[in-house]
């Protein structure tokens, strides 16, 4: 018997990593050949956090900007966000606010991660922990981290984080 089920989604400029975070949770493997997601994807996965059986729908939006307009329709019903950007490509985080404005004119206002990823790059990356952190930080996410769908690093993390923070709210 499930304690909760959460809708969750994950959004972000194209290329930052969202799909292969996707794989890398549910089947715990790192898929290094994902297509570019069209619209949106759609997965679940059921775990524990904290003793509590919880199962969350997790649906992964395609990061091109011709994609950007179904956002506010996919989002109703979402208890809880994941915004991503990739720690070697500075214009993805750049654009947090234009990702911010789609899902900030909703009524209530859900928690919201910031992620960065590809964390394994380190030697190519341009955004520093710091600066990603100080960034979550002024916009008012409920958190952030890091992390690497190759290496599994904080993947799982991120998810629990997450539904921690949902399970306290809802």
């Amino acid at each position: 018997m499930l304690d909760a089920i959460f809708k969750i989604v994950i959004f972000g400029d194209a290329g930052c990593g969202k799909t292969t975070l996707t794989k890398r949770f549910k089947t715990d493997l790192f898929i290094s050949d994902s297509q570019m997601t069209i619209g949106v994807d759609f997965e679940t996965k059921t775990f524990e956090v904290d003793g509590k059986k919880v199962k969350l729908m997790i649906w992964d939006f395609g990061g091109e900007e011709r994609f950007r307009f179904i956002l506010p329709k996919y989002i109703n019903g979402a208890m809880g966000a994941i915004l991503m950007y990739d720690v070697t490509n500075y214009p993805s985080l750049a654009h947090i606010d234009n990702w911010l404005s789609v899902i900030n004119g909703r009524e209530d206002q859900i928690p919201l991660l910031l992620l960065g990823g590809k964390a394994d790059l380190d030697i190519i990356r341009e955004i520093t922990f710091k600066e990603g952190k100080k960034i979550a930080k002024v916009k008012g996410f409920s958190g952030f981290t890091e992390c690497s769908s190759k290496t599994g690093e904080n993947v799982e993390k991120s998810f629990e984080n997450l539904t921690r923070i949902m399970l306290n709210r809802f």
